[in-house]
C-alpha cells in the first residue's frame, strides 16, 4: 500500500466515521435537546427522522452521481456539506432550524455514504481491495462504540451542541486528505441520466406518511393536517413506483424484485429494521426521561450490542456460507425478538444487570446471527453487475423502515401513554399547578412529570401516575418492536431458499448499528480480512 492509497483510505474512513459517529449519538442527545429547545416527542422524532428521510430518499441517486461526475468530486461535496450542516445544527436556535439542518445533513450523507466506498474501489486494485474495505468497515463499526462514549460525555459535561460541532474539525481534516491523495477521474464522455424525478417522488412519498404519523397524536386521524399529507404521500409513492417501472434509467430497478431471495430478503429488512429503529430510539429516551440515566449511561447501556456484533458477525457469515442462510435468517430474528420481549420486565427503576443486560445480550445474539447472512443473501441473488444497486436498494429500504417505524410508533406510544395516564389519575381533583405538570408530561410523552413545587401528596400521586403510564407505553413499544423483528424471522423461514452454490459472505464488524445494511458486496477474500 503506497502513500496515496493510505491517505485515500484514511479519507474514506474519516468521512464515514463522522457520519457513523453522528448517527449513534443523536438519539442519546434527544432528551437534552428537548429540554433546551422544547418540541416534545414530535420534535424528537423529527430530529431523528429528518435525517433518515433525506438519506432514504436520496441514497440511490447519491450512489449514481459518483459514477456520473466522479467519486472524488461527489465525496468532497458530501463531506463539506455534512460539515457545514453540522455547524447549522450546532448553532440551531429552535427545533425547526435543527430539523432543517438534520434534513440537509441527510442530503449530504446520501452523497458521502456511497462515494466513500467508491473512493476505496478507485484507489485500490482488486487484489488489495478486500483488506482496504475490511479496514473501512471495522472503523465504521468503531464509530458505533465511540459515539455513545464521547457523545454522552459531551452532553453531560458541556452541551448537546458539541455533538454536531465536533464534526467540523474532522471534516476539515478529511477535505485536506482528499485534496492531497484522492485521485481525480475524468467525467464520463456519455453521462447516464440521473433519475431526479424519481428522487423527488420518493422524498415526497416518504415525507407525507411521516408528517401524518408524527402529527396524529396531537391532531387525530381525521384532521386535515394529518389526512392530507398522508394521502398525498401515498399518491407520490404510487407515482414513484409507476415511474420506476417505466423509465429507461430507474434509480430503483424493480426487475430485481422478481428474484425470490432478493425480494424476501428486502421484505425481511423492512420488517426487522423498523423494529430495530424503534428499539434504539425509544429505549434511549426511556432510560433518560423515565429511568433517570444520564446521557453517558444511556449510551453505554447499548454498548454490549455493538461488542457482541463485533465478536460474532464474521462467524455467523462464515457459518451461513457453509450451511446456508435460511436457518440463520429465520432463527436469528426469533432469538432477537425473545430478547426484546424480556424488556417487558423493565419498570421505571431499571436494574441494568438483572433486567436490561440479559435482554440486550439475547437480542444481540439473534441480531449477530442474522445481519451478515441477510445482506449476503440479498446481494448474492442479484447479478454481479448489479451488486452496487442491490446494496443501495437494501440500504435505502433499511433507512426507510427506520424512518416509518419510529414515526408510526410515536402515535402508538402517545395513545398508550395518554390512555394509561387517564386510567391512573383524575386531573379534575388536582391543583392547577399539578394539572399543568401532568399536561406538560402528556405533551412530552414517555417521561416523568416535574413535581417540584407541588405538595407532597400531589407530588407522589402525579409522579406515580406518570411513571406507570410511561412504563406501560414503553412496554407497548417494545412488544411491537419484538413483533416486527420476529416477523422478519417468520419471513426468512417461509421464503428464503438456500442457494445451490457457495456465495460470498457479507460479514460485518458492527457497522450495522448505524441503521442500515452493508454498503457493498464483499469479495470472498474479505472473509479473512475482516477480523
Amino acid at each position: 500500500m503506497d502513500r496515496t492509497q493510505r491517505l485515500s483510505l484514511l479519507a474514506a474512513i474519516m468521512g464515514s466515521f463522522v457520519v457513523g459517529l453522528d448517527a449513534t449519538v443523536v438519539n442519546v442527545a434527544l432528551p437534552a435537546i428537548e429540554k433546551d429547545l422544547g418540541g416534545g416527542l414530535a420534535g424528537q422524532q423529527w430530529i431523528a427522522n429528518g435525517y433518515l428521510l433525506a438519506l432514504a430518499a436520496l441514497i440511490l441517486v447519491g450512489g449514481s452521481l459518483g459514477d456520473v461526475f466522479g467519486e472524488r468530486r461527489v465525496f468532497s461535496l458530501g463531506v463539506a456539506g455534512f460539515g457545514a450542516t453540522s455547524l447549522v445544527c450546532a448553532l440551531a436556535p429552535s427545533v425547526g432550524v435543527l430539523v432543517a439542518g438534520r434534513i440537509a445533513q441527510g442530503v449530504f450523507g446520501a452523497l458521502l455514504t456511497p462515494s466513500a466506498l467508491a473512493v476505496i474501489v478507485m484507489a485500490f486494485p482488486p487484489a488489495q481491495r478486500g483488506a482496504a474495505v475490511g479496514s473501512w468497515t471495522a472503523w465504521s463499526g468503531i464509530a458505533a462504540v465511540v459515539g455513545p462514549l464521547v457523545g454522552g460525555q459531551l452532553i453531560d459535561a458541556a452541551s448537546w451542541r458539541w455533538i454536531f460541532a465536533i464534526n467540523v474539525p474532522f471534516v476539515a481534516a478529511t477535505l485536506l486528505l482528499i485534496s492531497m491523495a484522492v485521485p481525480r477521474r475524468a467525467p464520463q464522455a456519455i453521462r447516464p441520466p440521473v433519475d431526479w424525478p424519481g428522487a423527488a417522488l420518493s422524498f415526497l412519498g416518504l415525507a407525507g406518511p411521516t408528517v401524518a404519523l408524527i402529527r396524529e397524536p396531537q391532531s387525530g386521524w381525521g384532521a386535515p393536517g394529518v389526512l392530507v399529507p398522508g394521502l398525498v404521500g401515498v399518491l407520490f409513492l404510487a407515482l414513484f413506483l409507476a415511474r420506476e417501472a417505466t423509465t429507461a434509467h430507474p434509480m430503483l430497478p424493480l426487475g430485481l424484485f422478481a428474484r425470490r431471495n432478493f425480494a424476501a430478503g428486502n421484505l425481511q429488512t423492512l420488517s426487522m429494521y423498523a423494529g430495530l429503529a424503534i428499539l434504539f430510539f425509544y429505549l434511549v429516551l426511556f432510560l433518560q426521561q423515565v429511568a433517570g440515566y444520564s446521557a453517558l449511561e444511556a449510551g453505554l447501556a447499548t454498548l454490549p450490542t455493538t461488542l457482541v456484533m463485533f465478536a460474532l458477525s464474521k462467524r455467523a457469515g462464515a457459518l451461513a456460507d457453509r450451511f446456508g442462510p435460511r436457518l440463520f435468517m429465520g432463527g436469528g430474528p426469533l432469538v432477537a425478538a425473545a430478547g426484546l420481549l424480556l424488556l417487558l420486565r423493565v419498570n421505571g427503576h431499571v436494574a441494568y444487570v438483572t433486567e436490561l443486560l440479559p435482554a440486550l445480550l439475547l437480542f444481540s445474539l439473534g441480531l449477530s446471527a442474522t445481519v451478515a447472512p441477510l445482506t449476503a443473501t440479498v446481494l448474492a441473488d442479484a447479478e454481479e453487475e448489479h451488486a452496487g444497486i442491490a446494496s443501495g436498494i437494501n440500504n435505502a429500504i433499511a433507512r426507510a423502515a427506520g424512518l416509518l417505524g419510529v414515526a408510526a410508533l410515536g402515535a402508538v406510544i402517545a395513545a398508550q401513554f395518554s390512555s394509561a395516564l387517564g386510567d391512573r389519575i383524575d386531573t379534575s381533583t388536582l391543583s392547577p399547578r399539578a394539572r399543568a405538570a401532568v399536561q406538560v408530561t402528556r405533551d412530552r410523552t414517555l417521561a416523568r412529570a416535574d413535581v417540584s413545587g407541588l405538595s407532597p401528596g400531589e407530588a407522589a400521586t402525579v409522579a406515580r401516575a406518570t411513571e406507570g403510564a410511561a412504563v406501560k407505553a414503553f412496554h407497548a413499544g417494545m412488544a411491537i418492536s419484538a413483533a416486527l423483528v420476529g416477523l422478519g424471522g417468520v419471513l426468512g423461514l417461509a421464503f428464503i431458499r438456500n442457494p445451490r452454490r457457495r456465495v460470498p459472505s457479507a460479514t460485518c464488524a458492527g457497522g450495522q448499528l448505524a441503521g442500515a445494511p452493508l454498503d457493498a458486496a464483499r469479495e470472498p477474500a474479505q472473509a479473512t480480512a475482516l477480523a
